[in-house]
């Protein structure tokens, strides 16, 4: 950031010096002088001259200016004076830190490009949410993820987690819905009336769901983490609700296999949609059905649930809405 002190003192002196240059009968030495001060305050190693001190202070152009009149003084005097040679040095002096100035610009847009580059390269291996939506674009090509927007969205802030997990739900025989409660805190109570699912993540699994490839092994653009399937199955769902599956073909396939699919078709959008689209957190890199299952196991992290209820609704809403123009 600029010093106040140093924006002043650099107008004081172009203003000084656009007062003697531009004036009608200007002192050759009282310019002088003043570029030497000039001189001085900006090529001090104290002073880091830069883009915004320029563009504060317009010295360019009260460079500029002097110089233009300080050529047509020359112009005026004899060529064997005292005064020619004074005006030469004037406008020697003006050119030289003109041409020093003008390599700030570039050199600075040249080092905030290595800068955001290294920066960029140290994201790419760094774990953690991106810092950045470019940055987290340079995540998503270098794992040649789908951008389904471009520039993408960034992932939530990172999600805290209640330390203590709640009673699974209980379930209407009736309607087969099920009942979820708060955590410690109640914020999503509200919300959480209208959270009817009537499919437990153990009947989502057995179903086929995903192609059988929503636990396989991914990288993350969130988290940027490379996530092995048995650690992501363990932490994620318990073991009766996939006792008997054959793993590699209703799990952690990397291929969708429509066939295995309840209604035998393809649904469903890739990862890099997802992530491109700021949809998933970091404490459930898999998106929606991981946090389904964690949630219904009882964990809480409120502003997280609150997030992905409210996007159920919405699409419990839509479905709604097409049944009834159905009926």
């Amino acid at each position: 950031m600029a010093s106040p002190a140093l924006v002043q003192e650099i107008k004081t002196l172009g203003a000084s010096l656009t007062k003697e240059g531009l004036s009608a009968s200007p002192s050759s030495s009282q310019c002088a002088e003043l570029l030497s001060t000039l001189s001085s305050t900006l090529s001090s190693p104290d002073n880091n001259i830069n883009i915004s001190i320029l563009e504060q202070t317009l010295i360019g152009k009260t460079l500029t200016k002097v110089i233009k009149s300080f050529k047509r003084h020359r112009r005026t005097s004899s060529p064997s004076s005292t005064l020619h040679s004074e005006w030469d040095g004037c406008i020697a002096q003006s050119e030289s830190l003109l041409s020093a100035l003008k390599q700030i610009v570039p050199k600075e847009h040249s080092e905030n490009k290595a800068k955001k580059a290294q920066e960029e390269k140290k994201e790419l291996i760094q774990s953690g949410l991106p810092k950045s939506a470019s940055a987290y674009k340079t995540r998503l090509e270098t794992q040649k993820k789908e951008l389904y927007k471009n520039p993408p969205a960034l992932p939530p802030a990172s999600v805290i987690i209640e330390e203590v997990y709640v009673s699974e739900p209980k379930r209407d025989k009736k309607t087969g819905e099920l009942t979820f409660i708060c955590g410690l805190d109640d914020a999503i109570k509200t919300i959480l009336k209208d959270f009817k699912p009537n499919r437990t993540p153990e009947e989502i699994l057995r179903a086929g769901s995903f192609g059988g490839t929503y636990y396989r092994p991914i990288v993350s653009a969130v988290t940027n983490v490379k996530y092995k399937a048995a650690d992501v199955l363990q932490s994620s769902v318990k073991p009766e609700w996939i006792q008997g599956l054959d793993k590699g073909t209703y799990l952690t396939n990397t291929t969708y296999v429509p066939s295995i699919n309840k209604f035998k078709v393809k649904c469903g959008g890739s990862l890099g949609m997802w992530e491109s689209s700021g949809w998933i957190a970091d404490c459930d890199p898999y998106g929606w059905f991981q946090w389904y299952c964690r949630f219904y196991q009882g964990r809480r992290c409120n502003l997280e649930d609150e997030r992905q209820i409210g996007r159920w609704l919405k699409v419990r809403g839509s479905v709604e809405a097409k049944q009834g123009m159905k009926n």
